[in-house]
């Protein structure tokens, strides 16, 4: 079919150059381009090539897709089938992206404008590490506008270098102490629910689920359930019970399980894992965004700081940077779930139970294990420096005097055999 192509050459009165033309085969309809000069031996030669390229599937036609149709689109197409926190994520990206340069046109967004994108980010006091978020979120969009043909080819994007060893996550897991003052505030946040919101608690302490896959657990039905008709107790997860949107089985850490089961006797275990109650309403809170909130609101009031970051804010009608804190939320707490295990299992079972789709999120929690304690775990077993004897030196070799007590004994012994 794409041998059909012929191009030919015209002239419009209302220009100055010839102007090239074609079929187009599949859609029937007539394309046009500008031969860019008004000679005909020029023209018809340029036709030729445009006919070869044509043939030969190497022109791409620059698209003509606007910015507005792209947005309505990606939405509609690509970010519906993700989860709402992914959705919300990648909207903010291209949020960012129609605020600073404004593309109207797809075809405008070309590897200069990306780079002055990324200048314009910098100069209002973006991070690298939230610039550089975004850009995933952004390379992955015109990525996925390429593969369906919405434009000719996705725009190259330098990516921020980050310093070696900086990381994505502002927040450091919760540590025991800090996840018991939590423990101890929720009464004070939730004067008339508390125990189910420290249920709660406990239950993302010790499973390390994200928080929407803790409100969707559910002993029986649905896309995450909480399975106990086996030898051990796992998840059952489908497509759409996870971030990653995949189908998997995954075993339950011992901790969680004693302790879930022990909290709910066999004829309670029908609906929800943890059920909460919308006070106003007396409806089930089934929201992970109206849950989060509270779970926020308890490391506040607990005075739980897990990190801390730069904003601008107006003063003196200039931005100035302030140092805000970070207060623990939902998602600590499944940091915490990881940092405890990544010191008792191996890499590959802590992707398993954390369900992390690359292994190098795996690691960071191995790779942020203090000196301390992984020193605590090396003499966990061997003991202290002053409950052994002194057997050798720091190679192992045996004491001085004693290798030349040894050493003296077995010159004699060689000399009385000679004798």
């Amino acid at each position: 079919m794409i041998d059909e192509i012929k191009v030919t050459v015209c002239k419009y009165p209302d220009r100055a150059n010839l102007v090239m033309r074609y079929v187009d085969p599949v859609s029937g309809k007539q394309k046009t381009k500008t031969a860019g000069t008004p000679d005909e031996g020029d023209a018809i030669k340029a036709a030729g090539k445009w006919e070869d390229e044509l043939r030969s599937g190497r022109y791409q036609a620059p698209s003509r897709l606007t910015w507005k149709e792209f947005r309505a689109r990606c939405k509609n197409e690509k970010l519906a089938a993700m989860p709402y926190s992914s959705q919300i994520a990648y909207r903010v990206a291209l949020d960012h992206l129609e605020r600073l340069v404004n593309p109207d046109r797809m075809a405008k967004l070309t590897p200069q404008v990306m780079s002055r994108f990324q200048a314009e980010a910098r100069k209002q006091g973006m991070k690298a590490t939230t610039l550089a978020r975004h850009l995933r979120c952004i390379k992955a969009c015109l990525r996925w506008a390429e593969r369906q043909g919405l434009i000719v080819k996705a725009p190259n994007i330098e990516m921020p270098k980050l310093a070696k060893g900086q990381s994505m996550a502002k927040h450091r897991p919760v540590t025991a102490e800090e996840f018991d003052r939590m423990l101890a505030v929720v009464p004070k946040v939730r004067p008339k629910d508390a125990p189910a919101w420290e249920r709660l608690l406990r239950g993302l302490w010790l499973s390390g689920l994200r928080l929407a896959e803790a409100v969707a657990l559910d002993w029986n039905d649905g896309p995450f359930v909480l399975d106990t008709t086996g030898k051990h107790p796992a998840f059952h997860i489908e497509a759409e019970g996870q971030k990653s949107r995949r189908a998997e089985v995954v075993p339950v850490t011992p901790d969680f399980a004693e302790w879930i089961l022990a909290e709910c006797p066999q004829g309670q275990r029908v609906g929800k894992v943890f059920p909460l109650v919308d006070l106003a309403t007396g409806k089930p809170l089934a929201a992970h965004n109206t849950v989060g909130p509270v779970v926020s609101a308890i490391g506040r009031k607990a005075g739980v700081v897990v990190g801390q970051t730069e904003k601008l804010v107006a003063k003196d009608g200039r931005k100035v940077k302030r140092t805000v804190k970070l207060f623990a939320g939902a998602h600590d707490l499944r940091r915490a779930f990881c940092s405890r295990w990544a010191r008792k299992v191996m890499p590959a079972i802590l992707q398993r139970l954390a369900r992390h789709a690359h292994i190098s999120t795996t690691m960071s929690f191995y790779v942020c294990l203090t000196a301390d304690e992984m020193a605590g775990d090396l003499w966990a077993d061997h003991g202290t420096l002053a409950d052994k004897p002194r057997e050798g030196n720091i190679s192992g070799n045996t004491d001085p005097k004693q290798a030349s007590d040894e050493g003296q004994e077995i010159g004699r012994k060689l000399l009385c055999d000679k004798g």
